[in-house]
């Protein structure tokens, strides 16, 4: 070998070690000069500072260089208010980057860049802000499991399209960020760009996807020191006006309330919400259950959305209990009828702290309260009302401590305390967590143990524990569980839980390529095997073996094949509606289907189909979904999907009398169209449509009564008609417009109507119908909120 190929050996083996052994350092510096957040980057300020380049790919092809053509450049400054970053996107081919307009958040067919920021360098949580080459902003919290979109932080950027690809400024203040005291701070920190007609994500510090975890693969930045920053202190007062109709009556209604966010200090803040307005929320999809469970709802509401990672620890939390539905029904004479029940509860007030300190101990406390409710009962003879408490003034908390330590482990406690004024029913609910991974990210040990006491007419209490071994990095990995759950554990007064009394052991495998083949970007083979066993009776509740392909062709078309085998008999122990009794449920096979079409075409399509056969009477059901989406340009989008399931000589509850339990053998239909529309004026001001129309109906064919044994016989004697047939539609209209940071004007045209019927109608047009001539309901709001900073009050005055 000449002496001039080993010098060259040496240097690429040394230019490898840098790249793929070693955290990248960007050191940044500290600035006077005012900088103008427009896109241009030409303040001279910026030729001083430090250049993070060398960018890595992510995905596909993990660990490939990025090109010359490609080549990106990232600058960092700070000062005692904010970060400053500018960012130069170089492509050879500027017309051809994507760059749709869409909503905060919401990610189209656009190029992004994003910073990722770990203000304690725990390797745990990043603060991560992204900006779309239409300069659409996004942000999120992060921990490894998932990202948290609904956090929102104020922050300010722009971009700009050059003849040599694009370019971005941010500014992030420090208000939108959680860091140590330390003079000298030392941060996690990467940079990510994504091509998006090539599908290609590049970072500044490579993230091998053969190690299990992301944020500990972050880079450092270094530099900042004796910062002094300003005081934390929002105020976002709103105010909303609303008029409804229907057909009995209409109305207006004026509302006003305040947030306040207040930084206690640079790690920890107080979110307070003084009086709550949630009427421009996303509606719930109401359907036909039919289940022995309540339907579980989506949160939409801000405050119990945004920055509630650490309140979501351990699964305790389910928001929507506070200011949910009562807790109770009034009991009523036979002359007498309820004729007002509120669906909901009021939220008076509540306010959140959270932060983490120095040493990686994560401190959250939630408290919230909510009103006393009462129902309306009428005499039927005097024809004289009465009021009936049905939910009383009840205080709700929440206290979470997660300690961090070695990069990528966690120990946390967790209460959560329900009580109710008077004699109603309370409840206290603690969990221990662990979370432990191996230095290299290779294996984790994982699993709690939880404890609830009910204080009711009877108390009652139970306990939850769980253990887990994982195997997380490599091309092969898998996960070894058991789990254990007694009878009277119960989390639903401020959690949600539907199975219980049982213990369980599972086991899955896992095999993924790490970089593209010459037919696939990415491949997963997943194998699962699983069995639940009812602890009382010990007879088999749930036994199941799992097979899963995932694959993305080069052509970043998306596939999936699903197949699960239930083997065994089992029972179910929650169908039946009565304690101590089940219900026999036969074997079955699920195979199922999907297809998505490469989401960057203006037209795209996706479908998805299943059979479940059960091994009883020709007992079947289909599911047939589909969707498409036509992109006119970069401001307007079209998109329709359709979802239909048809069950075939079903079973299920309907009914217990005097003779017993009764079960139904039924037909099933479900459908719902989903229509949504985008049209973007601007990066800041968007219109968008959302309707929904959901028909199911339920008729049975054969009534059947449950015996001791778990099985069903045939019952000719009952004969009340529990057929079912439900139509739901929701339409909203809405403009938003964030005219400053923070501060948007909103205006909303909604309709919305339920129909109910024991009558089945199986014609579509009908049911359409129906549901239009039933109590319609019309909503038109306006809201304005505005966000205030201290700081900026303060110097005007």
């Amino acid at each position: 070998m000449s002496k001039l190929h080993f010098t060259v050996l040496i240097i690429l083996i040394f230019y490898s070690f840098n790249i793929y052994g070693q955290k990248k350092i960007l050191l940044t510096k500290s600035i006077s000069e005012n900088i103008t957040i427009d896109g241009k980057i030409n303040e001279e300020i910026w030729k001083t500072s430090s250049i993070a380049t060398d960018f890595v790919m992510f995905e596909p092809d993990n660990g490939k260089p990025i090109s010359t053509a490609k080549k990106t450049e990232v600058r960092i400054l700070y000062d005692n208010n904010s970060i400053y970053i500018a960012a130069t996107l170089y492509d050879d081919e500027p017309n051809k980057i994507k760059r749709e307009i869409t909503k905060r958040d919401v990610f189209g067919v656009s190029d992004n860049f994003s910073v990722n920021i770990n203000g304690f360098n725990d390797g745990q949580q990043d603060f991560r802000f992204f900006v779309s080459s239409a300069g659409v902003q996004a942000d999120c919290l992060a921990i490894e499991e998932s990202e948290d979109f609904t956090w929102d932080a104020i922050w300010y950027s722009k971009t700009t399209i050059t003849d040599y690809g694009w370019t971005v400024e941010m500014k992030i203040p420090y208000a939108a960020l959680r860091f140590s005291n330390t003079k000298k701070q030392t941060w996690g920190l990467n940079f990510m760009r994504e091509i998006k007609r090539d599908n290609q994500k590049y970072t500044w510090n490579r993230v091998d996807t053969k190690i299990g975890a992301v944020i500990p693969q972050a880079g450092i930045l270094q530099g900042i020191e004796n910062i002094k920053t300003p005081t934390r202190l929002f105020f976002i007062p709103y105010s909303s006006a609303y008029y409804q109709e229907n057909d009995i009556a209409s109305g207006t209604t004026f509302k006003a309330g305040l947030d306040i966010k207040y930084g206690i200090n640079d790690s920890f803040t107080l979110d307070a919400i003084v009086v709550p307005d949630f009427g421009q929320t996303k509606f719930d999809n109401a359907i036909l259950n039919l289940e022995p469970f309540e339907q579980k709802l989506d949160e939409n509401r801000p405050f119990f959305t945004e920055g509630t990672d650490l309140f979501n620890k351990g699964g305790l939390f389910y928001s929507r209990r506070i200011g949910g539905s009562p807790i109770t029904e009034p009991l009523i004479e036979a002359n007498e009828e309820i004729i007002n029940y509120p669906n909901t509860v009021n939220l008076l007030n509540a306010v959140k702290v959270s932060g983490r300190t120095e040493k990686g101990l994560g401190i959250g406390f939630l408290n919230a309260v909510t009103k006393k409710t009462y129902a309306t009962i009428r005499d039927n003879d005097t024809n004289e009302a009465r009021k009936e408490v049905i939910e009383p003034l009840t205080n709700y908390n929440i206290l979470v401590l997660d300690q961090r330590f070695n990069q990528n482990s966690s120990v946390s406690f967790v209460n959560t305390n329900t009580t109710r004024n008077g004699g109603f029913r309370d409840a206290n609910v603690s969990a221990l967590l662990f979370d432990l991974k191996t230095k290299a990210n290779t294996y984790n040990l994982y699993g709690d143990f939880k404890y609830s006491a009910i204080n009711t007419v009877e108390n009652y209490d139970g306990y939850k524990t769980e253990l887990n071994f994982a195997k997380i990095s490599g091309r092969y990995r898998y996960l070894l569980s058991g789990k254990y759950i007694s009878k009277d554990y119960d989390i639903n007064d401020l959690g949600i839980i539907f199975y219980t009394n049982y213990n369980s052991i599972a086991a899955n495998g896992s095999y993924r390529i790490l970089n593209p083949t010459n037919k696939f970007n990415t491949f997963k083979v997943y194998q699962e095997i699983s069995l639940e066993t009812q602890n009382t009776t010990g007879k088999i509740q749930e036994a199941y073996s799992i097979t899963q392909i995932k694959a993305t062709t080069l052509k970043n078309n998306y596939f999936e094949l699903f197949l699960r085998i239930n083997p065994i008999d089992r029972y179910d122990f929650y169908e039946p509606r009565e304690l101590g009794r089940y219900v026999y449920i036969p074997k079955s096979i699920l195979g199922y289907a999907a297809f998505v079409s490469d989401q960057n075409k203006p037209f795209t399509y996706e479908a998805e189909t299943s059979i479940t056969k059960f091994d009883e009477n020709q007992r079947v059901t289909y599911m047939l979904n589909g969707g498409v989406k036509y992109r006119f340009n970069d401001k307007l989008s079209l998109a329709h999907g359709i979802q239909y399931t048809r069950k075939v000589n079903d079973r299920g509850w309907v009914d217990q009398d005097n003779t017993g339990i009764i079960f139904a053998e039924r037909n099933r239909e479900i459908l719902q169209n989903d229509l949504t529309g985008k049209y973007a004026i601007n990066n800041k001001m968007t219109l968008n449509l959302t309707a929904r129309y959901y028909w199911s109906y339920s008729q049975n064919h054969q009534f059947l009564t449950l015996q001791d044994n778990g099985y069903l016989a045939q019952n000719n004697a009952y004969s009340l008609n529990k057929n079912r047939n439900f139509n739901s539609w929701n339409f909203d209209l809405s403009y938003s417009w964030w005219f400053a940071p923070g501060s948007e004007i909103s205006i909303l045209y909604r309709n919305y109507a339920l129909e109910s019927t024991r009558n089945v109608q199986k014609d579509l047009s009908t049911n359409f119908k129906n549901v239009f001539d039933s109590n319609l309901t019309t909503i038109f709001s306006i809201s304005l909120r505005y966000f205030i900073d201290y700081n900026v009050v303060k110097s005007k005055f």
